[in-house]
Formats: structure tokens, C-alpha cells, sequence
């Protein structure tokens, strides 16, 4: 019954208006102060019939909307993509390269399991905006800010809404 959820999965605008879009590019803004990695949050209502017959998971779909943002593309390969697929319940973080020998699998899950706390409580745009700051603090402590050294945004603050 997975393809009657993603059929009938929640807008992804309705549940992130512009206004809240908006809030949360202003806090990814915020923590990349703090750091000189790359946040990125991307949302998905759900994947078509065709992906979900191929078997298609949030993760694989989370991997796919980390190469078609470029979330990679940054000199330091230190992009991170929090990716929120919501006819299945599921977030996913996908960290690039140059990020996993400074934060573990068990802190990224974390991460994860905050955003999802806070999307059970019915508090999508709070939710979202924790992960952030966590994903950020994450972030501050494996690339720190340089002091006196303005960072480079080297991907979009605003978060995407896929498909």
C-alpha cells in the first residue's frame, strides 16, 4: 500500500509555505555563520508510481536530490542535504565525503531522529529548523568559521521543494 501514500502524501507546500521556507533558509544562513560547510533542506511530498514500482527509497531518493542540487559541489566537500520524503515519514541526511571522517553515521541519525520527534508533534517548520541547528553544530565543530574570514555560500539557503 506504499503507492497510496505517496498517491495521497501531504503538500509539501502546504506544509512548508513560502513565509516558512523563508525561516528556515534564514537559519541555515544563521548556522553557516558558524561553519564553513554547506546546509541544505529539501522536501518531497512523494515519488511517482514509476520510482515506487522500481522500489525506490527515501534514502535512494535522498542520495538522487543530493546529485541533482549539486549539494556536493562545494570545494571542500563538506555539503550536507537533509531531505525529508513525506508520504513515507522518513528523513534522511546525506553528507558529503569530506564530512565523514569528522561526524559519524550515529550523529547524522540523531540529527534524523530530532527532526522526526518534531514532525510526530505535528511541528513540521520547528522540526526542520532543530535539524538544522543540530546538522549545523555538527558542521561548526568539523569545519569551523575561520574568525576575521567572510565564508563563502556556495549553495542556496532556501530550501527546495521536490517533484
Amino acid at each position: 500500500m506504499r503507492w497510496l501514500r505517496h498517491l495521497f502524501a501531504p503538500s509539501a507546500h502546504r506544509l512548508f509555505p513560502q513565509a516558512c521556507l523563508q525561516r528556515i533558509a534564514a537559519v541555515i544562513a544563521e548556522g553557516e555563520r558558524l561553519h564553513r560547510g554547506e546546509v541544505m533542506f529539501a522536501v518531497e511530498s512523494g515519488l511517482d508510481l514509476g520510482a515506487i514500482r522500481t522500489g525506490i527509497d527515501a534514502r535512494t531518493a535522498a542520495r538522487a536530490a543530493f546529485a541533482r542540487l549539486r549539494t556536493w559541489d562545494t570545494e571542500a566537500n563538506n555539503g550536507v542535504l537533509i531531505y525529508l520524503l513525506l508520504a513515507d515519514h522518513q528523513i534522511e541526511i546525506v553528507a558529503d565525503r569530506g564530512l565523514e571522517p569528522h561526524v559519524t553515521a550515529e550523529a547524522w541519525q540523531a540529527v534524523c531522529m530530532q527532526v522526526e520527534a518534531g514532525m510526530r508533534e505535528g511541528q513540521p517548520e520547528a522540526a526542520v529548523i532543530a535539524g538544522v541547528r543540530a546538522a549545523s553544530a555538527l558542521l561548526a565543530r568539523a569545519f569551523p568559521a575561520v574568525p576575521g574570514e567572510a565564508g563563502q555560500n556556495e549553495l542556496p539557503d532556501l530550501p527546495q521543494i521536490l517533484g
